[in-house]
């Protein structure tokens, strides 16, 4: 049976003076505000007062966790009962009462966590509200709460409790509620300012002041306030680095394991230095402090209302908070308060800590209320209204969340399922998020152990002496297990970027699919497997030696059993396990606030640390990765960061890599599309347009293609329709569409042929016939398939060429004929509009085998429908003094063209001449053929000349001579190809048969046969033209017949003078051997030429005959034709001696020696023709005679001179003017006339074989010229 509680109060406490008067008010009134001094005893004994005045079921709050359970062990030893049965507590996940409990101490979360099940507090008559003055925000959404619930509950009664700070606020907010104020029971406490210097090291400062105290004083432990865990951890060891003998460090901070936090509640030996964050500000008493030292900062959470994430920034702390620490020391006795800080700098400082309502975020605050039905959250009374975007900020969480539904300004926020699951859950709602997700997906059981995980404090130890040993046994823990690749778990592999997903990411060997969260899981089953293996006893031990906290892991453990109960009662099934991916999932659904996409690295600086990822985050936040996560190395391209903390800048805690498709997945509606430059995409048939996918202004998805239709049809309809259809982008076999486009086609073959463009329809009209014909849900090729399928007749949908012009009637289409019929070939015609290309105009097939036959005259007639434009171009491009007579210039061309027309010119004759002859017959005017300017008119009125050969093109021009000459050798080629067995080679006597003069090779072609010389042998060729068939069968004539003749050269060698032999050596030749073979070979072309023309030895019968005479005349002649080069050669031996004493630059010193080369060169025996050949003695002498007469007249030399120079010019103009291949004759005979005018200059008692003159040279070369 359980013992009777005790009601006796200390009277050592200044509340029990009060006590009675205390109980009066609170039987008379619904609210008592109690302010009570720090030591007045008020946290303790007011439960207790509440009995006394008749209470029953008392509910008291505690600002944090460690008081809620020290106070509750506190009241139950003075009541003298067991803590859980008359006085319990419950904070968070830990519960410890019973039916029997009448006091129940709770932190005010748990309090406000109640109202989801019990909406009056029906199971409390009492609700003590402990150090309001901390104003918390459960606190303010607590009194604000109460104020509206006392008018429900007239028998409700309710005590705030403050410091004496700001009492006159909560009577005010009761509506001028009674206040009673109590003093402490404290001694006075002697201020010390001690300002750290600017260079100066905090840690330092309190290890110097505490070395101070250890030294100046002999009793009494030291409290000091620092602003976190790690100053805690780095002032330690700066205490423990003054090894003071018989102190000990104690650290106690809210994240602190329980059993850890009792510590500093527990006797002791000696003297202790307690590290502590502002937890022990107000609310616990720290036993046997006689001494403060206060960093006078403090970590104060702040809601960042442009980064939208909760930040922890260290601040200065309030005026109130300051003598809220220094009076720690003085519930004892008389202590010392030690600040480093100048007075100065507290006396600038606030007076109050700023409420949390005004500097958090408001979303569990909103769920709640909410979940009671407490109407608009902007008219609810709390003590100070928060800042209304705080409130917009806590609507935008649970928005995210899925947790309310879509309102209105003012309007009453409505929970969705999944909010109303929220309220009733004990955490977070985000945390809260997850679990309802991980339910849904089967991943129930994972997310309860890291939601669990991510509440606690981590159990991961490193202590500061072991740090590094502490890392490797727990690197095991983000490391994926051996043989695992960086795969996804749907067997793609993860992206290179969030954009364009097109290469593997790189991630480093250890990393973890799941990052941090994964590591948690990791821990949670090594610890859980050891532990099952292992005693309780054995476990702790693992648990030390692996730097794992024990008590932290239980407490893990415990708050996953409380979750797996709380997710049964709401029944959420959480069977099975799930892939890490899919874990990922379910986390994100509550941290889709908290993602990142990873921006470029910025340059790495020689000689410095490699810079940190930084993330670009939610609404404009940049953030980096803890070092101490397991992603900080390998800096996943997409993450998501259970919190993101501002210290001395953003950092990303507890952090995972995830993937665009996760985050899009997760976030829902909560995405914003933006689609941009639609176009059709050919091979889909659709339109698509890039997609870009933003999360709170992350860009997670970049340029996805995405089919445009899906959102925007009618736009849609109109880019299928003008790209698709009428641009012809749609690659198709449609028969309608097919059907279409060859009618359009033919319509613009003809359109284009004729040059009349405008007669084609145009592009918005062929769009406009589509548009009226095909229905609102064609906007694909799919859909435009689908229809006409539907259609039982699709004529309507169909064009014809008349449709596609805008007046069929206008086209002339005999005018500009397929076919163009010349020589008796039919040559393909083609025409292209496309005014300013090279190609635009009229375009002739050839084939290369007919080129051959092909005269330029018929083609400068242009096609009949061209025919006048060109005679107009042609009229233009005469000197003005003639044209002036033919204005304007159309008329006279169409009255020309008809004057041809009707006399039936025929294009034997070339159009210009022929347009000359109608212009004189019209009009009187002479117009002369070196008038015109062909060359001048536009590209498009001269025909373009294609040649192929098979398929391929060869040659391309509108010079059809040029063509021919410069395609001669393909031609031949071609032409012996085609000729078959006709053709032949390496023959050495006439063993081929006849030759015939023409071959018709097919196609209309007719080629020429004709012996080649080969060197060695003859062959048989087919050219294209029977003058090239005349030069090439006479040299290979004569070549056949040094093959079948015996050589003269023995014999001719043997009646050669000394003279001549010596001559002959100092020719070009290679030898004089070779020199006697030429010779030989022109002597037989003098003979051939002698006995019959060479045109006519076609057969083997007249060669014989031919070979039969020039064998019996054949050694005189040789003998001839050498002695002639022998003269020749001795000639210039004498010149060449003359030469060698003029100067290297003289004048004519060059030009002879250039004349002599042009003369003697290898070959010139049988290169030059009779009767030219004979000559070149009588030319050498003549520059000998120039030389030996030279400057008795220089006046006449320098005339002749350049008079001479002059003409040679000229003629190498004319020379480089011609095509390709051999001069023709009459070219070639000029350079003969050449040389005979410079023996009528330089040697005038010579006769000239001809009669010759600079006149008549200039004559000849023009004539060639034109």
């Amino acid at each position: 049976m359980n013992p009777q509680p005790r009601l006796a109060f200390d009277p050592a406490l200044p509340i029990s003076a009060e006590a009675p008067r205390i109980a009066s008010l609170i039987r008379d009134h619904q609210v008592v505000v109690v302010a009570g001094e720090t030591g007045s005893g008020k946290t303790t004994q007011l439960p207790k007062i509440c009995l006394l005045a008749g209470r029953e079921r008392i509910a008291h709050t505690q600002p944090r966790r460690i008081a809620a359970r020290t106070v509750a062990h506190r009241i139950a030893e003075e009541c003298g009962t067991e803590l859980g049965e008359f006085v319990g507590y419950q904070v968070r996940f830990t519960r410890r009462v019973s039916r029997a409990t009448r006091i129940k101490v709770m932190t005010d979360g748990v309090l406000l966590s109640e109202l989801a099940h019990d909406r009056d507090l029906e199971r409390y008559d009492t609700i003590i509200i402990d150090e309001a003055h901390e104003r918390s925000l459960n606190i303010d959404f607590l009194l604000g709460y109460l104020k509206q619930l006392l008018e429900r509950r007239p028998e409700l009664r309710v005590i705030v409790t403050s410091a004496t700070i700001d009492t006159a606020r909560f009577a005010a907010h009761f509506d001028d509620a009674p206040i009673v104020e109590v003093s402490g029971r404290t001694y006075p406490v002697e201020i010390r300012y001690r300002a750290v210097g600017e260079d100066d090291d905090e840690v330092d400062a309190v290890a110097a002041a505490v070395g101070d105290l250890a030294a100046t004083t002999s009793s009494g432990d030291v409290l000091v306030f620092l602003s976190g865990e790690r100053e805690i951890r780095d002032a330690a060891d700066a205490v423990g680095a003054l090894k003071l003998p018989g102190w000990e460090t104690v650290p106690l901070y809210a994240r602190l394991a329980a059993a850890d936090q009792q510590k500093v509640f527990q006797a002791h030996s000696g003297r202790r230095v307690v590290l502590a964050t502002n937890v022990a500000e107000t609310s616990i008493t720290v036993p046997g402090i006689r001494f403060v030292i206060d960093a006078g900062t403090a970590r104060i959470s702040r809601y960042s209302a442009r980064t939208k994430v909760q930040r922890l920034p260290i601040e200065p702390v309030s005026r109130a908070s300051a003598n809220q620490r220094a009076g720690r020391c003085g519930r004892l006795g008389p202590g010392v308060a030690i600040r480093l800080y100048s007075e100065e700098d507290f006396n600038s400082r606030p007076e109050f800590t700023e409420p949390e309502i005004l500097r958090t975020n408001l979303a569990t605050v909103i769920l709640q209320m909410a979940q009671a039905g407490l109407g608009e959250i902007e008219n609810f009374p709390f003590v100070e209204a928060p800042v209304a975007s705080h409130i917009s900020d806590g609507l935008r969480v649970l928005q995210e969340l899925g947790a309310i539904k879509p309102r209105r300004r003012h309007e009453r926020v409505r929970l969705t399922r999944t909010g109303r699951l929220l309220a009733r859950m004990p955490v977070d709602p985000r945390l809260g998020r997850m679990l309802i997700e991980g339910a849904r997906r089967g991943a129930l059981r994972q997310v309860q152990v890291i939601v669990a995980g991510l509440t606690v404090p981590d159990v991961r130890e490193r202590p500061s002496e072991h740090q590094q040993a502490a890392d490797e046994l727990h690197r095991r823990f983000t490391q994926p297990p051996a043989g695992e690749t960086d795969s996804s778990a749907n067997g793609e592999p993860r992206r290179h970027t969030v954009h364009t997903g097109t290469r593997p990411v790189k991630q480093g060997r250890d990393s973890l699919a799941g990052g941090d969260f994964e590591a948690l899981l990791n821990v949670w089953e090594y610890l859980r497997g050891r532990r099952r293996e292992l005693s309780g006893s054995a476990f702790r031990r693992l648990c030390r030696a692996e730097f794992l906290h024990f008590v932290r892991f239980r407490e893990w453990e415990d708050l996953v059993s409380q979750l797996r109960e709380v997710c049964r009662e709401l029944e959420l099934p959480g069977e099975g396990d799930a892939a890490m991916d899919v874990v990922l999932d379910c986390l994100l659904t509550g941290l889709l606030s908290n993602i990142g996409l990873a921006l470029p690295p910025p340059p790495k600086v020689q000689g410095r640390r490699r810079p940190l990822t930084e993330y670009q985050g939610a609404r404009g936040a940049r953030f980096a990765i803890a070092p101490g996560s397991a992603c900080s190395r390998s800096t996943p391209p997409l993450v998501v960061a259970y919190e993101l903390v501002e210290t001395s800048r953003l950092w990303a805690r507890t952090v995972g890599p995830v993937t665009a498709a996760q985050i899009e997945r997760a976030a829902g509606d909560l995405v914003t599309r933006t689609l941009s430059e639609p176009t059709f995409s050919p091979r889909s048939a659709t339109v698509t347009a890039s997609e870009t996918v933003t999360l709170f202004g992350v860009p997670i998805i970049s340029g996805r293609r995405t089919n445009y239709a899906t959102s925007h049809p009618e736009q849609a309809r109109e880019i299928f329709i003008r790209t698709g259809l009428v641009e012809r982008e749609w690659e198709t076999r449609n028969p309608v569409v097919m059907a279409n486009r060859f009618a359009h086609d033919e319509a613009e073959r003809l359109t284009d042929r004729m040059r009349r463009p405008e007669l084609l329809i145009s592009d918005q009209a062929l769009h406009d016939f589509y548009a009226a014909r095909l229905p609102a849900e064609v906007v694909s090729g799919a859909t435009f398939d689908k229809y006409v399928k539907s259609l039982g007749d699709d004529s309507a949908l169909r064009l014809t060429p008349a449709d596609c012009m805008t007046d069929p009637g206008a086209l002339s289409v005999a005018d500009f004929p397929d076919r163009w019929q010349v020589s008796g070939l039919e040559l393909p015609v083609s025409y292209v509009y496309d005014p300013g290309a090279g190609h635009d105009g009229v375009t002739i097939e050839v084939r290369l085998e007919q080129l051959g036959v092909l005269e330029p005259e018929p083609f400068t007639w242009q096609v009949p429908g061209l025919r006048e434009d060109l005679a107009t171009a042609l009229i233009r491009s005469l000197p003005k003094r003639i044209r002036t007579s033919f204005v304007p210039a159309p008329d006279f061309a169409r009255r020309a063209v008809a004057w041809l027309r009707e006399r039936g010119t025929g294009d034997e004759i070339a159009f210009p001449e022929a347009l000359g002859m109608a212009l004189t017959a019209l009009t009187g005017e002479r117009v002369a053929p070196g008038d015109w300017r062909p060359e001048a008119v536009d590209p498009h009125l001269r025909p373009t000349f294609v040649v192929v050969e098979g398929r391929k093109e060869v040659g391309r021009g509108e010079d059809l001579v040029a063509l021919k000459t410069r395609l001669s050798a393909k031609v031949a080629s071609r032409l012996t190809r085609s000729a078959g067995r006709s053709a032949t080679t390496g023959r050495t006597d006439w063993d081929f048969g006849k030759l015939p003069p023409t071959q018709r090779l097919g196609g209309g072609v007719e080629g020429h046969p004709c012996l080649v010389d080969e060197g060695g042998s003859v062959g048989v060729q087919v050219v294209d033209s029977a003058a090239k068939a005349e030069r090439l069968h006479a040299a290979g004539l004569r070549r056949l017949l040094t093959l079948v003749n015996p050589s003269p050269i023995r014999w001719v060698v043997s009646h050669l003078g000394n003279p001549e032999k010596l001559a002959l050596g100092a020719s070009r030749y290679g030898s004089v051997p070779e020199l006697l073979e030429d010779a030989w070979l022109k002597a037989s072309d003098r003979l051939l030429r002698a006995a019959t023309d060479p045109v006519r030895v076609r057969d083997e019968r007249e060669f014989r005959r031919v070979a039969e005479v020039v064998r019996a005349d054949c050694p005189a002649a040789t003998a001839a034709v050498v002695s002639t080069a022998a003269r020749a050669l001795a000639a210039q031996a004498v010149v060449e001696r003359r030469l060698v004493a003029l100067p290297e630059d003289d004048e004519v010193r060059a030009d002879i020696t250039e004349q002599l080369a042009n003369l003697t060169f290898k070959r010139f025996i049988s290169a030059t023709p009779d009767p030219w050949f004979d000559r070149i003695p009588v030319w050498i002498e003549a520059c000998d005679t120039r030389l030996v007469s030279r400057g008795r007249n220089p006046a006449r030399d320098e005339r002749n001179r350049a008079e001479i120079m002059e003409l040679e010019a000229r003629y190498g103009q004319l020379c480089e003017a011609q095509p390709p291949g051999p001069l023709p004759a009459d070219v070639e005979e000029i350079a003969f006339l050449l040389e005979e005018f410079r023996v009528s200059l330089f040697a005038q008692g010579t006769r000239t074989l001809v009669p010759v003159s600079a006149k008549r040279i200039s004559q000849a070369m023009g004539r060639i010229g034109r």
